[in-house]
This record gives structure tokens, sequence and C-alpha cells, in this order.
């Protein structure tokens, strides 16, 4: 029995040392597996870093030019305002001086008609016509001011010039 229990014994040890041994392999296996895991979960870290990275510095790319754009924009915007407000100012302009001259118009036809009228007159009188005109218009000019208000050579005051200008606008 003694030698059954000394050779189980024995049997026992070297399957302990077996299993020492295999436990020790087994323990190194499972550290380089870690070791291996490990390096390659910072691996994967690293390239994630980089895409991430990469992502970063191509939307940053992305802003500066939608910066560079939108100036772009309202720099062309502010242009087509100030255009369009010169083109405006303009308008006003145009739209005073057509009034003026629509006033202007209608004050000579009033005249012509006058001047008609009083030819007429004066051709059935005197059979002199456009001489005897000629001769009240410029006797007309040593009357008082306000009956040369009527007088054709004394339409000075339609010879002025309109003046307007497109800074008159601006506060409209």
């Amino acid at each position: 029995m003694a030698s059954s229990s000394g050779t189980s014994s024995g049997g026992s040890s070297s399957l302990m040392l077996q299993n020492s041994g295999s436990e020790e392999s087994l323990q190194a296996l499972m550290d380089q597996r870690k070791r291996k895991r490990m390096i390659s979960n910072r691996e994967s870290a690293r390239r994630s870093r980089m895409r991430k990275q990469k992502h970063l510095d191509d939307l940053m790319a992305q802003v500066a030019q939608l910066r560079k754009d939108n100036h772009q924009i309202i720099t062309s915007i502010n242009i087509a305002t100030q255009h369009y407000m010169n083109i405006e100012s303009e308008n006003s302009v145009l739209r005073a001086q057509l009034g003026e001259l629509t006033h202007r118009l209608h004050s000579l036809n009033e005249i012509i008609s006058f001047l008609d009228a009083s030819n007429n007159n004066d051709d059935d009188e005197n059979n002199g016509g456009a001489a005897a005109a000629i001769f009240e218009a410029t006797s007309m000019i040593n009357e008082p001011a306000f009956d040369n208000f009527m007088n054709p050579l004394n339409l000075s005051y339609l010879n002025q010039p309109i003046m307007a200008s497109a800074d008159m606008f601006h506060q409209y």
C-alpha cells in the first residue's frame, strides 16, 4: 500500500508539475493574448483618433470655405444694394424732372393758346396779325411786373435749370 500510495503520490506530484507547467503556459498564453489585445486596442484607438482628427480638419476647411463664400455673397449683396439705391435715386431725380418739365410744357401750351387767341383777335381788328403780336409783346416789356408775367419774351423764369440731386432723396 505504501508503494501504491507512493506511486500515487509520485504520480500526483508529476501531474501537479504538469498542471503547474500547463497553468504557466496557459497564463503565459493569456498574457500574450492580453498584450496582443492591448496593442490591437491601442492601434485601433490611434486609428480612431486619426480619423477623428481628419474629420475635424475637413470640417474646419469646410467652415473656412463657407465663411469665404458667405463673405463673397454679403459683398455681392452690398454692391447690388448700393447699385439699387443709386438707380432709385436717379429714378427719383428723373421723376422730379419729368414733373417739372410736364408743368413747364403745360405752362408753355397755355401761353401759346393765349397768344393764338390774342393773334386771332388782332387779325380780325388790324389784319396785321404777327406784326401786331410782336409789337404788343415788345411793348409789354415796359409794363409793370404783374403784366410781364404773361409776356412770352419775359419767360426767363422758365429757363432756369432743374436743381435736383440724388442726395436729396436718400433721406426718404
